[in-house]
């Protein structure tokens, strides 16, 4: 996937340029209205664009996991989940183990960050976990890696710490434009033909002011829907088993909870927009996902798991193509694998083992202790905010010291 990468190292510079083109009129125009000097207003901005450049890329995967409420887990935390994004590792050919977190939200979803490779993270739901099974989960899995593979995740990082800049400026400065009163240099002007120059600078940029979200939010959603499918192909031939995937998109989308701390700006990055509903043409070319049902679709109907496997599935379903050439001249036939054992038959016992599995997580991971009924053997759980001498046992009443 070679050219999809040089591909994206060249998207990141011209999103980056055009956004910091845009961040530029902006400052502009926040010169020209509010400082009487346009010349200050673009000093200011390119700053904030050096800076926020910076942040993004040495502390943007930082930013993104915290915002989401992520907590980092070891393989004692987690097993299966962890195994499993060590499986997806192995295959795909990565170097180095992606960090792994855990978003405590019942909502289904996933996604990935990091500016390489070698310093790459994947997040998941704990909604997610609970829900899956093995095959499902390493469908997930394989995607969020292929996404790292690809060097999907530095560009979403970027543009997401740049979008989040722009946005949080225009709305800072639109507020002290209608709330704190008319003022600046847009107002000042000797002659009437300079103030017609200068009431058309300060037209333009209103404009600016109230447009530069909405352009750099959509610059943001062009390059976010074409990079799902190759993650999707990446799943495939990660897993041999492309009813994973499709299975798992196909939970997301019956699954109507939304992840609690997900924002405009990093929805983009998620396996599937945690805000997003489709049911028309026009709300699909403005999302920032391609239909879950068509993923789902493509994914069913590969007859088997190499991208040129995938590329002609995608040609049956949308009659173009999305596999870039190179890829589909270095590959080679790739079989489907059976489901995993278990993973399907004996569905309750698996979902009764995952929910174990992630409620313990859970509870660890908030601090809470854990201890049995010294009498009964009951498990008790104790927030750290316990501080009692003993606690009685719910089931037999038996006094525990602690």
């Amino acid at each position: 996937m070679w050219e999809q990468i040089r591909d994206n190292q060249v998207r990141s510079v011209i999103l980056v340029t055009f956004m910091g083109i845009l961040l530029l009129l902006v400052g502009f125009a926040i010169g020209y209205y509010f400082l009487g000097d346009p010349v200050l207003g673009l000093i200011i901005a390119a700053l904030v664009w050096g800076v926020m450049n910076l942040i993004a890329l040495f502390q943007g995967d930082s930013i993104i996991l915290g915002m989401s409420g992520a907590h980092k887990i070891g393989p004692d935390d987690h097993p299966r989940l962890y195994n499993v994004v060590e499986e997806m590792k192995i295959a795909s050919g990565l170097k180095k183990m992606p960090d792994v977190y855990i978003i405590d939200d019942p909502a289904l979803n996933a996604f990935s960050t990091g500016r390489d490779p070698d310093h790459a993270s994947v997040a998941i739901t704990s909604g997610l976990l609970d829900k899956l099974n093995r095959d499902e989960l390493q469908g997930v899995i394989g995607h969020e890696i292929g996404h790292v593979n690809n060097r999907d995740i530095r560009l979403m990082m970027l543009a997401s710490i740049l979008l989040g800049t722009i946005v949080i400026l225009s709305w800072y400065a639109t507020r002290i434009m209608f709330f704190g009163g008319m003022g600046g240099g847009g107002r000042r002007g000797g002659s009437s033909g300079g103030g017609a120059a200068q009431l058309i600078i300060l037209v333009v940029g209103l404009v600016l002011l109230i447009l530069a979200p909405i352009f750099a939010q959509l610059i943001y959603f062009a390059v976010s829907r074409r990079r799902e499918y190759l993650a999707d192909a990446s799943s495939a031939l990660y897993t041999r088993y492309p009813d994973g995937l499709a299975s798992a998109l196909e939970k997301l989308e019956n699954n109507d909870t939304k992840v609690q701390t997900a924002n405009k700006a990093t929805a983009p990055m998620y396996i599937s927009n945690p805000f997003y509903k489709g049911g028309s043409a026009g709300n699909d070319l403005f999302a920032t996902h391609p239909p879950l049902a068509e993923r789902v679709h493509i994914l069913r109907a590969m007859s088997g798991a190499s991208y040129a496997d995938y590329e002609k599935s995608y040609k049956e379903v949308t009659k173009e193509s999305v596999i870039p050439g190179s890829a589909l001249k270095e590959t080679a036939a790739v079989g489907l694998r059976e489901a995993t054992p278990g993973a399907q038959a004996g569905e309750l016992q698996d979902q009764l083992d995952r929910t174990r599995q992630t409620s313990d997580m859970l509870w660890k991971m908030h601090n809470y202790r854990s201890l049995n009924c010294s009498n009964c053997g009951t498990l008790l759980r104790l927030p750290p905010s316990y501080n009692q001498p003993s606690v009685r046992c719910p089931h037999c009443g038996f006094e525990n010291p602690l």
